[in-house]
C-alpha cells in the first residue's frame, strides 16, 4: 500500500481509491478533505497511471489550489504542473483564450477587474443622461453581476417582466439597457470582466457543441472543491464537462454553505443527486480538529436546520473544556469582558496571542472590541478589512468633524471637499491652493471669498459648502458631540449616499459610520467626562488612532475578523462575540427560512474554528443609530445542547446558572425573561461623591470598602496575581460582583 493511503482512515481511503463514476464526498468540518482530494488526485496519476492533462480540478482561491499543487508535487514530481488544476476563473480563462474567437472575441482578449468594470458602467449611466445618484455604479454592477451568475443574459433580462418590474419599484427602470450597454461596450472593446469567464464558458460550451466535445474527451476527470459555494453558471459548466465518462467528484459541506449573498446556490449540493442516480456517496465525518465538547455543541446547533444532507460528525479527541458564556450589560463592556479573558487565558494557560480569534457578524462590531484590546495593550490585527478607524467612510465623517470644527485643517478640506461629488474637480482644488499661497492667506479665506478667485459654477458651489460648513461650527458650539456629529453626517450627504448603496459593501459601510455616532454617543453619555464637546471626542479618537501608526511585525497578534472571513481557519481559542437578536442572526436574514438556516450554518462556522476552547458572548445593551437599544440573547443559544455550555462567572454573569444536563430551551428562555421582564439600566447612573480621587490601590486588601466611579460601593472579596497584573473581585451593592484589574481600576478606598 502506498505510503500516503496508511496514512488515512477508512473512508478517505475509500474517498481516494474509488475514483470511476460521480461521486460526491460530504467533508464535515474539520475531517481533512483538503488532503484526501490531494491524494484522490495523486492516486489517479501514481497508481491508475492517468496523464495530469486529463485531470480538471477547480478550487475557488488560488491559495488553495497553490497547496494543493505543492502536496500533489511532493508526490509525483513535477508532472504535478502539468494538472488542470486553479480556480473556476483562472482554468476557465484558459479554455477561452483558446476558444473565443468562436464566440466573437479575440483570443488575446482584456479582462477587466472591478474597477474597470464599474468605471465603465459609470461612463455609460453618465452618457444615458441618467442621475448618477440613482444609478450607483456599485449597485449596478452587482445586479449585472447576479444576473451573469444566474445565467440571465442582457436579452434575457429585457424580456424578464419580473426583473424590469423589480428595478422599476426600486426607481431603477433603466438597469436592463445599462446591461445592454455594458455588455455591448465590453464586445466591442474585446473585453471580459470576471463574471464573463465563466459565462462566456457556458455559451461557448451551448452555442458549440464541437468545443464542448473537445474538452469533454481531454479531461477524463473532473474535481471541485467547496461544491457548496458554487453558483448556477459554475455547475452547468461542470455537469457538461463531466457528461460523457461522468468522472465527476465534488468536494463540499451543505453545512458550511455561506456565500448566498455572493450567488452561492446549496441547491447544488442538496440536489446533487437527483442529477447522478448512480452517485456513489462518501461521507467524511471524523473530525481531527476540535474538542468533543466543541464538535457536539456544532452539531447540536446544525441539527436545527431542515435543508441539509445528514451526517454525524464526530471526534476521538478529548472531551475538552465547556464552551463558556460571557454575558454583558453592554457593548462596551463585552469588549471589556473578552479582552480580560484573553489575557487570563494567556498568562494561565500559557498561549501565544495569534491563537487567539474574536468573530463577528459584522465589521462595525470590531470598534469596541479594538479599543478594549488597546486599553489593555493586547497586541491585534483585522483581517479582511481595516481597523475601525481607518477604513475609508469613518476617515471621511471624521475628516467634516474636524474641518467643521477647524477650517485651517487643509488635509481634511481636501478630502470632503469634492465628498459627495459636488463637481468640483482637482483643477479647482489646484487654483484654490495657488490662489491661498500666492496672497499669503489660509484656504478658508480664500474660499470664503471665492468668486474673487475661481468663477463659473465652482464658485457657486463652493459659496454653498462654505456656509454649510460655518452652520456646522455654529452646531458644534451650542450642541454636544453626538448632536453636532449626527447633524454634519446627515446635512453634508455621506449618510444619504450610504444608505442608498444597497450593496452588501454599501451596507456594511452605512453600518461602520453608524456605529461611529453610537460611539460618540456612549462618549456623551459617560458620565465621566466631563468635557462633551466634539473638539474632546476628537481629541481622544486621535489618541486612539494614532497607536495605529505604530506598525510593527510581530506576528503573535490577536486576529479579528468577521465569521465569512473565516471560513477555512481554524485557532485554538475562540470568541463569537454580539449573539444577539436582529445582530446575529442579521435583522436582514430573517424574512424567510432559507435565510435563517444560511445564518445558522453562519453560526455553525464559527463555532468549527475553535479547537481547544470556545467562549460565546453577547450583550444586554447596545447603542443602534444612535439610541441604547435592550438586546435580547441570540436565538441560536437555544440552539446549543445545554450539556456542553456554562455561563462564566470569572468577569461577570449570571452566577445562578450552572451546567445541567437537563437544560433545555429554558436555558436561554431564562435569560429572555429576565431580560425582557426588568427594564435594562446601564450601568453609569451612578453619581460619584464630589470628593472622589482614585487611591494608591497597591495595598488594596480583602474586606476593605471601595468606590468605583461607574459602580458605586463595594467591598473586595478576592484579590488575585496574574502575572504582573493585581486583580480584584469587588462586590458592589447595586451591580454585583465585577473583577477588575488595578491597574486599569480607578478606585478611591473607604475606611471600614
Amino acid at each position: 500500500m502506498s505510503d500516503y493511503l496508511e496514512t488515512l482512515n477508512e473512508p478517505q481511503r475509500e474517498a481516494v481509491i474509488n475514483n470511476l463514476g460521480p461521486c460526491m464526498l460530504i467533508a464535515g468540518a474539520g475531517s481533512g478533505k483538503t488532503r484526501v482530494l490531494t491524494f484522490r488526485i495523486t492516486h489517479l496519476i501514481k497508481s491508475q497511471d492517468v496523464d495530469p492533462f486529463n485531470i480538471m480540478a477547480l478550487t475557488f482561491t488560488n491559495k488553495a489550489a497553490k497547496e494543493m499543487r505543492e502536496r500533489i508535487e511532493k508526490e509525483i514530481g513535477s508532472d504535478a504542473r502539468n494538472l488542470w488544476m486553479g480556480t473556476f476563473h483562472s482554468v476557465f480563462a484558459r479554455i477561452l483564450r483558446a476558444e473565443a474567437h468562436h464566440i466573437g472575441y479575440p483570443n488575446n482578449f482584456t479582462i477587466y477587474d472591478t474597477d474597470d468594470s464599474k468605471s465603465l458602467v459609470k461612463s455609460i449611466v453618465k452618457e444615458m443622461g441618467l442621475d448618477e445618484t440613482q444609478y450607483k455604479a456599485n449597485i449596478i454592477f452587482n445586479r449585472i453581476s447576479s444576473a451573469k451568475n444566474k445565467l440571465i443574459s442582457w436579452q434575457e433580462y429585457l424580456g424578464n417582466p419580473l426583473l424590469v418590474g423589480d428595478d422599476a419599484a426600486n426607481m431603477r427602470p433603466e438597469i436592463g439597457n445599462i446591461y445592454k450597454n455594458y455588455s455591448l461596450r465590453c464586445f466591442k472593446s474585446g473585453a471580459m470582466d470576471f463574471d464573463d469567464l465563466l459565462f462566456n464558458t457556458d455559451k461557448l460550451f451551448k452555442e458549440h457543441l464541437e468545443v464542448l466535445n473537445k474538452y469533454q474527451h481531454r479531461f477524463h476527470y473532473v474535481l471541485v472543491d467547496e461544491f457548496q459555494d458554487t453558483n448556477l453558471c459554475q455547475y452547468f459548466i461542470i455537469r457538461k464537462l463531466a457528461a460523457v465518462r461522468q468522472n465527476v467528484c465534488v468536494v463540499g459541506d451543505d453545512a458550511q454553505s455561506i456565500y448566498a449573498f455572493r450567488g452561492a446556490d446549496i441547491s447544488n449540493i442538496l440536489n446533487f443527486e437527483k442529477d447522478y442516480p448512480d452517485l456513489k456517496i462518501i461521507k467524511l465525518e471524523q473530525n481531527y480538529r476540535s474538542t468533543q465538547t466543541i464538535v457536539h455543541a456544532a452539531n447540536s446547533v446544525i441539527a436545527k436546520n431542515k435543508a441539509q444532507l445528514p451526517k454525524n460528525v464526530w471526534t476521538a479527541n478529548e472531551d475538552g473544556n465547556l464552551i463558556e458564556l460571557i454575558k454583558a450589560v453592554s457593548d462596551n463592556e463585552e469588549g471589556r469582558l473578552v479582552a480580560s479573558s484573553i489575557f487570563e487565558e494567556k498568562m494561565q494557560q500559557q498561549y501565544k496571542f495569534s491563537d487567539f480569534v474574536i468573530l463577528y457578524r459584522t465589521n462595525s462590531q470590531s470598534r469596541a472590541i479594538e479599543e478594549a484590546l488597546r486599553r489593555m495593550n493586547i497586541k491585534y490585527k483585522v483581517v479582511g478589512g481595516l481597523s475601525f478607524y481607518q477604513r475609508k467612510e469613518i476617515k471621511d465623517l471624521l475628516a467634516y468633524l474636524r474641518y467643521s470644527l477647524n477650517q485651517q485643517d487643509e488635509a481634511s478640506f481636501r478630502r470632503i471637499i469634492n465628498l459627495p461629488k459636488r463637481g468640483i474637480g482637482n483643477s479647482s482644488i489646484d487654483k484654490i491652493v495657488v490662489a491661498a499661497n500666492d496672497h499669503a492667506i489660509s484656504i478658508w479665506e480664500v474660499l470664503q471669498n471665492i468668486n474673487s478667485f475661481l468663477g463659473g459654477r465652482a464658485s457657486n458651489v463652493i459659496e454653498d459648502f462654505v456656509v454649510m460648513i460655518k452652520r456646522f461650527g455654529i452646531d458644534i458650539q451650542n450642541k454636544d458631540a453626538y448632536e453636532a456629529a449626527a447633524d454634519i453626517a446627515k446635512s453634508s450627504g455621506l449618510l444619504r449616499e450610504l444608505y442608498e448603496d444597497k450593496t452588501v459593501e454599501g451596507l456594511s459601510r452605512y453600518e461602520n459610520v453608524q456605529e461611529l455616532l453610537n460611539a460618540i454617543k456612549e462618549y456623551v453619555d459617560d458620565p465621566e467626562k466631563e468635557d462633551k464637546s466634539l473638539g474632546a471626542f476628537l481629541q481622544e479618537v486621535s489618541l486612539v488612532t494614532g497607536q495605529d501608526e505604530n506598525k510593527d511585525n510581530d506576528p503573535d497578534k490577536v486576529t479579528l475578523m468577521t465569521i465569512h472571513m473565516a471560513k477555512g481557519l481554524e485557532f485554538k481559542i475562540v470568541y463569537i462575540v454580539g449573539l444577539e437578536e436582529d445582530l446575529f442572526p442579521s435583522q436582514m436574514m430573517l424574512s424567510s427560512r432559507a435565510e435563517l438556516e444560511e445564518e445558522r450554518r453562519l453560526f455553525y462556522v464559527a463555532i468549527t474554528r475553535a479547537q481547544k476552547k470556545l467562549f460565546l458572548s453577547y450583550a444586554l445593551t447596545r447603542y443602534r443609530f444612535g439610541r441604547l437599544k435592550n438586546c435580547e440573547p441570540s436565538r441560536f443559544l437555544d440552539d446549543v445542547d445545554a450539556r456542553y455550555i456554562k455561563v462564566s462567572t470569572k468577569f461577570g454573569g449570571i452566577d445562578s446558572l450552572a451546567p445541567n444536563p437537563n437544560f433545555t430551551k429554558s436555558f436561554v428562555s431564562g435569560i429572555k425573561k429576565t431580560v425582557s421582564s426588568q427594564p435594562v439600566a446601564r450601568p453609569t447612573t451612578y453619581k460619584v461623591s464630589v470628593d472622589f480621587v482614585p487611591s494608591n490601590t497597591s495595598t488594596l486588601q480583602e474586606g476593605m470598602k471601595v468606590e468605583h466611579p461607574k459602580f458605586g460601593f463595594g467591598t473586595v472579596v478576592k484579590m488575585e496575581q496574574v502575572g504582573a497584573e493585581r486583580k480584584a473581585k469587588i462586590n458592589f451593592s447595586d451591580f454585583g460582583e465585577k473583577t477588575l484589574l488595578l491597574s486599569f481600576a480607578k478606585l478611591k478606598i473607604h475606611e471600614n
